[in-house]
Parts: structure tokens; C-alpha cells; sequence
């Protein structure tokens, strides 16, 4: 880049800081940075956490059956 991000924003009309962020994440996009997460990672990332969040209820959900059903069947075993 020849000119500095602040030269360039002035001229769009954003702020510096905008710009700068944008850029980072068009660097990450096409592997030119690693401490930034790509678009694509960021996108699984949050569908990995959705999916983490749905595991967990559907875990419980077996737990609480596990134990309701193990009551059960020690009740009917001591009849």
C-alpha cells in the first residue's frame, strides 16, 4: 500500500479504525495473517458452539432419563 489507511479513509469517509479492521480481515481471509480468524473459521466457530450448546441439552436430557429410568426399574425390582 503505497498511502497510509488514514489518507484512504479520509477519502472514503470512514474511520481510520474501520478501515484498519477490514483490512485485517481481507489479510486473514487470504491467509496472510494467522492472528486473526478467517471469515470461514469464525463462521464454524460459531456453528461448532451452537452445536456444542445443543449436545450438551440433548446429554442432559439423556442423563435425566437415565436416572428416572433406573428408579423405575429399582422399584419395580423391589415389588
Amino acid at each position: 500500500m503505497d498511502r497510509p489507511l488514514t489518507h484512504i479513509a479520509r477519502e472514503l469517509g470512514i474511520e481510520p479504525e474501520s478501515l484498519r479492521v477490514w483490512v485485517k480481515q481481507h489479510e486473514a481471509d487470504h491467509g496472510k495473517r494467522k492472528d486473526v480468524l478467517a471469515t470461514a473459521e469464525r463462521e464454524e466457530l460459531k456453528r461448532l458452539r451452537k452445536e456444542n450448546v445443543r449436545l450438551k441439552k440433548a446429554n442432559q436430557v439423556l442423563k435425566d432419563a437415565s436416572v428416572f429410568f433406573a428408579t423405575e426399574l429399582d422399584q419395580t425390582q423391589r415389588r
